[in-house]
C-alpha cells in the first residue's frame, strides 16, 4: 500500500511539477507514469492494492473535479458564447453520439449493443483534461468558454446517456403494471430531478449561510466539499452516474450566486484538483491489463482515427450549421475534444457489465476508450496552443505582458516607453483624464477599478503576466498584489517602496505575505519618482550593455527571449546576457535614451 501511494501521489505531482517545467500537458507525462509503474514494471496494482473500494474512491475523486469545475462556470460568460454553448451541448452531443456508434460499427467491427455503448462514452471531453489545459493555454475567452461549458456540462450528460443504454441492453427495473420504456423514463426522470435538486438546493443553503456568517472561515471549504460527494453519492443510490449531475449542478448553482469569500475557497479547491487529476490519471493507467492491451488492432485503431478526424469534427460541424460562430471557431472546437477520467471509468465498468450480459465485443470497448484516451490527450494536448495561435484565437504574445496599475504622470511615461519598444503593456486607472496621455500615444488602457468585476472580465482576454501597482497609495498597492498574487503569480506581482525604510524591516515592517515584491532598490516610493520626473529624468528602453550608465536607474529587465524580470530588493537576479534589454529612468543629461531602443517582433 505504501509503495501505491508513492507511485499515485509523489510520482503523480512530480510528473505534474516535470511537465510545467518543460512546457508540455501535464496529462502526457501522466499516462506515460501510469504506464510504466503499472502494466511495464508492476510497481502498482490499484485493483490489487485497493481492492473493491477503488472504483468508489475513483468515483468520489471525479465528483470533486466535476464540482470544481462547475464552480468555473458564470452564466455572465454566456452573454458572448451563449449560442455555441447551446449549439455543442444539445445539438452536438446527439450527433456525436449517432456518428460515434455508426464508426464503432462499420469500421471497428463492434455489434450494435456494444456500438452504441462505445458512441454514448465518446460524446463527452473531459473536464479533467480541457480544464488543465485551458490554464496553459491563452485562448481568447469565447473559444475557452466553448470548450469549457461543453466538457462540464456533457461529462455528467455523457455518463448518464451510457447507464441509459446499458440499462435498455441489459434490462430495466419495471414492475408488473409498467412497460420496460415507462419504467425508464420515471427512472431517468427520478434520479436527474433528485440531483438536480439536491445541487440547486445546496448551493442556496450555502449561500444563504456564507452570507450571515453561519459557518466558520475554517470549516467553509470542508462544508462545500462534504456537501459535494453528498450531491454525488445520494443520487447515485437511486440511478447510476446521476450523482454526476448532482456535482456538477451545485458547483455552477454556487458559483452563479457569487458568494463573498468563494474565490479563495476555490483556490484551495482547484490545487486539490490538481493533486486527484495527477492521482486519478496515474491509477486509471495503471490499472490496465497488458492483456486489454493486446486486444487493440487495426480496426480499433482505425476507429480512434475516424474519431478524433471524422467523428468530433462532422457533428461540430453539422450541429453549428448557421450559427454565430466563426470558421476559425469551428475547426478549433471541431478538432479540440480530448476524453479523460470520466470516459476512462465508465468504459472500465461498462465493458464487464456488457460481457456479463452476452453481449459481443463488450471486451472491445475498454481497450478502443482507452486508444482514444491516448490520442486525443496526446494529439490534443501538444495541438491546442499551435492552432490557436494559427486561427487567431490565441492571446499569447512573444513578450510576457505587464499592467500597471495608477496613471500619474511618470507612469504613463513608463508605459509609453514600454509600449514602444513592443513590449505589451496596459496601463488602469480609474480616472479618464489620467489615461489620456497613454492613450494618445497608442497604449492600451483600462479605466476602471482594478478589483471589480469588470475589471476582472476585461482582462480575461489579455491576462498580464506581471503587475506593478503604483499607485500613491501604499496600502492599496499592497491590497491589489496580495489579491491578484494567486492568479498571476506570488513572484510575478510587484509595488513601489514604502515610504517608510522601517515598513520593510524583517520583523517589523510589513509581511511579505501581505505585499508585493517592491520594485527597485527600496528607496523608489512614489514620491521619489515623481520628483525626479518632475526634474526631468526620462524612461528609456536600451540595450542593457549600452556603456556606462551611472546616472540611470534600472528598473526592468527585458531578456532576448521575451520574459521580464523587475528588479527587486526582493529577490537576486542575474547579470543581463547578449539581447538583454532594461528599462531605465535617467537623468536629463542622457538624451534620446529611448531612441536607442530596439523594437520587439510582438506588438503590444
Amino acid at each position: 500500500m505504501a509503495t501505491a501511494v508513492l507511485c499515485i501521489v509523489g510520482g503523480g505531482i512530480a510528473a505534474q511539477v516535470l511537465a510545467a517545467r518543460l512546457r508540455i500537458p501535464a496529462i502526457v507525462l501522466l499516462l506515460a507514469l501510469g504506464f510504466l509503474v503499472g502494466p511495464i514494471l508492476g510497481l502498482l496494482h490499484p485493483t490489487h492494492d485497493f481492492g473493491e473500494n477503488l472504483r468508489p474512491l475513483i468515483g468520489l475523486a471525479v465528483a470533486i473535479v466535476v464540482f470544481e469545475g462547475g464552480l468555473a462556470l458564470d452564466f455572465r460568460e454566456l452573454r458572448a458564447a451563449g449560442e455555441g454553448v447551446l449549439r455543442l451541448t444539445a445539438f452536438a452531443l446527439p450527433v456525436n453520439f449517432v456518428l460515434g456508434t455508426l464508426a464503432a460499427h462499420l469500421i471497428g467491427g463492434m455489434m450494435w449493443g456494444a456500438a452504441s455503448v462505445f458512441g454514448a462514452i465518446l460524446v463527452v471531453t473531459g473536464p479533467t483534461v480541457i480544464l488543465p489545459l485551458l490554464r496553459h493555454a491563452r485562448l481568447e475567452r469565447r473559444s475557452a468558454a466553448f470548450l469549457k461549458w461543453e466538457a462540464i456540462v456533457n461529462d455528467p450528460v455523457g455518463a448518464i446517456l451510457t447507464a441509459v443504454v446499458i440499462e435498455i441492453l441489459v434490462g430495466v427495473p419495471h414492475g408488473a403494471d409498467e412497460t420496460p420504456a415507462v419504467a425508464l423514463a420515471f427512472h431517468l426522470a427520478e434520479g436527474v430531478l433528485v440531483a438536480s435538486g439536491l445541487g440547486v438546493g445546496f448551493a442556496l443553503a450555502v449561500a444563504w449561510s456564507f452570507r450571515r456568517d453561519l459557518v466558520p472561515e475554517t470549516l467553509k471549504t470542508p462544508v462545500l466539499l462534504a456537501l459535494a460527494l453528498v450531491a454525488y453519492v445520494v443520487p447515485n443510490l437511486l440511478m447510476h452516474e446521476a450523482g454526476l449531475i448532482g456535482a456538477t449542478v451545485f458547483g455552477i448553482a454556487l458559483a452563479n450566486r457569487h458568494v463573498p469569500g468563494l474565490a479563495e475557497l476555490r483556490r484551495f479547491k482547484e490545487a486539490l484538483v490538481v493533486l486527484l487529476v495527477s492521482c486519478l490519471f496515474v491509477v486509471l493507467t495503471a490499472d490496465l491489463d497488458l492483456g486489454v492491451l493486446g486486444k487493440l488492432s487495426l480496426p480499433i485503431l482505425g476507429l480512434t482515427a475516424a474519431i478524433l478526424f471524422a467523428v468530433r469534427p462532422a457533428a461540430i460541424w453539422l450541429a453549428t450549421l448557421g450559427s454565430d460562430l466563426t470558421r476559425g471557431e469551428r475547426l478549433f472546437v471541431g478538432w479540440i475534444g480530448p476524453r479523460g477520467i470520466v470516459a476512462a471509468a465508465v468504459a472500465g465498468l461498462a465493458g464487464p457489465r456488457l460481457t456479463e450480459a452476452g453481449y459481443t465485443g463488450g471486451d472491445l470497448i475498454q481497450p478502443t476508450v482507452f486508444a482514444v484516451i491516448v490520442a486525443t490527450v496526446i494529439l490534443h494536448g501538444f495541438s491546442l496552443g499551435p492552432l490557436a495561435r494559427r486561427l487567431g484565437l490565441s492571446t499569447a504574445t512573444e513578450t510576457q505582458r505587464l499592467a500597471i496599475v495608477g496613471a500619474s504622470p511618470w507612469a504613463s511615461d513608463m508605459v509609453v516607453a514600454l509600449h514602444r519598444a513592443g513590449v505589451p503593456v496596459v496601463l488602469i486607472d480609474t480616472y479618464p483624464g489620467a489615461l489620456q496621455t497613454a492613450r494618445d500615444a497608442g497604449v492600451p488602457t483600462l479605466q476602471a477599478e482594478l478589483l471589480s468585476r469588470h475589471a476582472e472580465e476585461s482582462l480575461a482576454d489579455h491576462p498580464p503576466d506581471h503587475l506593478l501597482a503604483a499607485t500613491r497609495d501604499e496600502l492599496y498597492n499592497a491590497l491589489v498584489c496580495t489579491r491578484l498574487a494567486p492568479e498571476i503569480g506570488r513572484e510575478r506581482v510587484y509595488q513601489l517602496a514604502l515610504s517608510a525604510d522601517h515598513l520593510l524591516h524583517e520583523d517589523t515592517g510589513v509581511s511579505r505575505d501581505a505585499r508585493g515584491k517592491v520594485m527597485g532598490d527600496g528607496s523608489m516610493d512614489f514620491d521619489a519618482l515623481a520628483g525626479r520626473h518632475g526634474a526631468g529624468w526620462r524612461f528609456g528602453v536600451v540595450p542593457a550593455n549600452a556603456g556606462d550608465r551611472t546616472s540611470a536607474l534600472d528598473l526592468l529587465t527585458i531578456k532576448a527571449d521575451g520574459t521580464v524580470e523587475f528588479l527587486s530588493v526582493d529577490h537576486e537576479h542575474a547579470d543581463p546576457e547578449e539581447g538583454d534589454r532594461v528599462l531605465a529612468l535617467v537623468t536629463p543629461d542622457i538624451p534620446s535614451i529611448g531612441m536607442t531602443a530596439r523594437p520587439l517582433t510582438a506588438s503590444a
